[in-house]
């Protein structure tokens, strides 16, 4: 648990779907935030933040990706990784530990910390890659459109 500077290869190239992912929520006028629900090793559904596009309070990464997963048995979620460009918010984090997710692999948690303490606190097994592709994404749409950012975690400006 904790950072993990390497991460496996297979969390690696989950966590790379994930980016591409959040990059076509970017294209899109949307926050780069993108998530993928892996199940025995194999991607199930992604998803990326959809705010702006379809003016949601509630489709960020993660929940946009249990959203495109469907309606599954609580024995699928049990075997089950959500991989995530930024670490999630206490909404994501929530929407994890309802599930049963039991591991969540976090591209970055420099530029917003979310609930990961609470998730290691219920047993989830959380891994922090510190991906700087991942930084970057969140660095840039950070600098280029603060009041979007400021939003979509809840910050008055």
């Amino acid at each position: 648990m904790g950072t993990d500077p390497t991460g496996t290869a297979a969390d690696r190239e989950f966590l790379h779907q994930a980016v591409r992912a959040a990059q076509q929520g970017r294209a899109e006028g949307g926050i780069p935030i993108g998530a993928a629900l892996v199940v025995d090793g194999a991607v199930l559904a992604t998803g990326w933040n959809k705010r702006v596009q379809l003016g949601s309070a509630i489709r960020h990464g993660e929940t946009d990706a249990l959203e495109n997963a469907g309606r599954l048995p609580a024995t699928v979620y049990a075997r089950a990784t959500m991989v995530t460009t930024l670490s999630p918010c206490d909404m994501c984090t929530g929407a994890i530990l309802l599930y049963g997710i039991p591991r969540v692999v976090i591209g970055e948690h420099r530029t917003f910390l979310g609930g990961e303490d609470l998730l290691r606190s219920r047993g989830v097994d959380v891994v922090v890659l510190d991906d700087p592709t991942c930084v970057q994404m969140m660095t840039d749409f950070i600098a280029a459109e603060p009041s979007l950012w400021n939003e979509d975690i809840g910050v008055e400006d």
